[in-house]
C-alpha cells in the first residue's frame, strides 16, 4: 500500500480531517491480511511540515482544554496505530519533515531520505513539549538520549547525512529514485514472510519496556508459535529441495 500526503502547496501540513485519515487507516490494517507493507511519502518537494497553523493551531488557541485533548490523543493514536499495525512501515521521506511530520517518519520501520531531506523536531520552538505524539518515547530509542534531548529541546535541523551517522535514517537515496526504492522494499517485504516480520515488529515494539525475562518469554512463546505456520514449514522444504522459498505468509 503506497500512502501520499497530497497538499504539497502547503508542504503536505496535516489537518484535522488528514489527522483523523491516518488515525483510522494504521488501525485498519491490522485486520487487512492483502496488504503486505506500506509506504508513506510525501507529495511535491516535503514530506510533512507537520500541523496546519491556519487549520489547526490557530482554531486550537480559541478552544477547551477538552477539545485540545482529544485533539492530542487523536494525533497520538495516528503513532500508536503505525507501530501496531503488522505491516512494516517504510518513509520515503523526499523533502522537510518537520513537527508532526518528523513523529510520522520517525514512527516508520524504515526511513529513506533524499540528500536533502531535514528533520525538524521544533515542537519547543512553537512553546511545546518536545515530547509530542510519542517522540519522546520513539527517539531516544532510535538515537539514545543524549542525542534525542539534544533534537526535542533545541529544535535543530537535522540533515539527512547526520540522520544517517545517528541512526536516524536507514539510506539516502537520489531523488530521482526514492519511490522506486521504497517500492522496491516494500515490495521485498510483501513477497516474504509476513508473518516473520510482523512478529519482528510487534518484538520490537513490545520489548522495550520489558525485562530481559519477560522479554525471552515474549520471543519464546512467538517463535512457538510461528514453528506451526506455513512459512517455517515452506522454508524446511525448500532446504532440503535446494531451491528458494515460497514465501505465502502464512
Amino acid at each position: 500500500m503506497a500512502i501520499a500526503l497530497d497538499r504539497p502547496d502547503r508542504l503536505n501540513a496535516l489537518t484535522f480531517d488528514v489527522y483523523a485519515d491516518l488515525r483510522d487507516l494504521f488501525a485498519d490494517l491490522r485486520e487487512r491480511e492483502d496488504v503486505g507493507a506500506v509506504t508513506l511519502t510525501g507529495s511535491g518537494r516535503g514530506f510533512c511540515s507537520g500541523g496546519d497553523v491556519d487549520e489547526i493551531i490557530r482554531p486550537l488557541l480559541d478552544a477547551d482544554a477538552q477539545r485540545r485533548l482529544e485533539f492530542t490523543r487523536m494525533t497520538g493514536a495516528v503513532i500508536e496505530n503505525m507501530r501496531r499495525c503488522p505491516q512494516p512501515v517504510i518513509a520515503a521521506v523526499n523533502g522537510v519533515a518537520a513537527g508532526a511530520g518528523a513523529v510520522l517518519a520517525l514512527a516508520a520501520d524504515f526511513r529513506l531520505l533524499v540528500p536533502t531531506a531535514t528533520f525538524r523536531f521544533l515542537f519547543t520552538q512553537v512553546g511545546l513539549s518536545g515530547g509530542d505524539m510519542g517522540a519522546a518515547y520513539l527517539l531516544p530509542r532510535v538515537v539514545g538520549l543524549a542525542r534525542a534531548t539534544e533534537i526535542l529541546m533545541l529544535g535543530d535541523p537535522v540533515g539527512a547525512q547526520r540522520a544517517l551517522e545517528i541512526g536516524l535514517a536507514n539510506g539516502i537515496v537520489d531523488a530521482s529514485a526514492l519511490q522506486d526504492e521504497a517500492a522496491a522494499l516494500a515490495d521485498r517485504i510483501a513477497s516474504g514472510p509476513r508473518r516473520a516480520y510482523a512478529a519482528t515488529k510487534q518484538m520490537l515494539t513490545d520489548e522495550q519496556d520489558m525485562d530481559l525475562a519477560r522479554a525471552i518469554e515474549h520471543e519464546a512463546l512467538a517463535q512457538a508459535q510461528l514453528m506451526d505456520t506455513d512459512d517455517h514449514r515452506e522454508f524446511h522444504a525448500a532446504f532440503s529441495e535446494r531451491r528458494p522459498p515460497r514465501w505465502s505468509g502464512r
